[in-house]
């Protein structure tokens, strides 16, 4: 029996991750998981439920998926909730559905979520969940990239910079931290987690069958 008895690597089958990416509102989080999802085909983005407004520009299972509020507590009764929470008193969560079978086909699955929803994921799939939080180079920073956004009130970014402080305590909880002082550096030390995340044997079922082929070569 030789190596080419064995499937290739590229063409074996292996466990998804869960990537979940968490920042204080402004430092740059959803800019970098959008571009690392348009980048890799193997991942995909995961789509929340909100009760919060559409913005200007979003859509419908584009960016959320705008549900009322009784329709997001049926939801969250029903166990289709992967995790959720309040947050500026919009509840938020992600669908249980799309992100299982994404894992059972092999598919990684990148969340753009906060703090307490990235605990629960995490504590819910321990060895599938990365987390990797982003920090603005400083706070005025943050400030002014809220505002040059120009898509809140001075009262809503006032709410996001009070969350963001409460964001920011828990940095340390994380398996990775990234600080987005320059994007293209943030976004290079994204792809390397990603990456090498990707290697490990545990999410690489493929690999016993392939050593055994080697060792059979002998």
């Amino acid at each position: 029996m030789t190596v080419e008895d064995h499937a290739k690597p590229w063409e074996t089958t292996r466990r998804g991750l869960l990537l979940l990416v968490s920042s204080p509102a402004g430092a740059g989080k959803t800019s970098l998981s959008r571009r690392l999802v348009a980048d890799y085909a193997d991942m995909i983005l995961s789509i929340s439920a909100t009760t919060r407004p559409p913005r200007p520009g979003e859509e419908e299972g584009r960016e959320y998926f705008f549900k009322s509020r009784a329709a997001f507590e049926a939801m969250a009764a029903a166990g289709e909730l992967l995790e959720w929470a309040e947050v500026n008193g919009n509840l938020y969560g992600t669908p249980r559905a799309p992100v299982v079978a994404a894992m059972e086909a092999g598919k990684d699955v990148l969340f753009d979520i906060d703090w307490q929803g990235a605990q629960q994921v995490a504590e819910k799939a321990p060895h599938d969940s990365v987390r990797v939080f982003v920090l603005p180079p400083s706070w005025p920073d943050l400030a002014r990239r809220l505002h040059a956004r120009a898509q809140d009130s001075t009262e809503i970014i006032n709410q996001r910079l009070a969350l963001g402080q409460r964001e920011i305590a828990h940095w340390n909880e994380y398996d990775y931290v990234i600080v987005n002082k320059d994007f293209d550096r943030a976004y290079s030390d994204l792809i390397h987690i990603y990456r090498s995340e990707r290697m490990k044997p545990g999410r690489n079922p493929w690999l016993p069958a392939f050593v055994a082929g080697l060792a059979d070569e002998d």
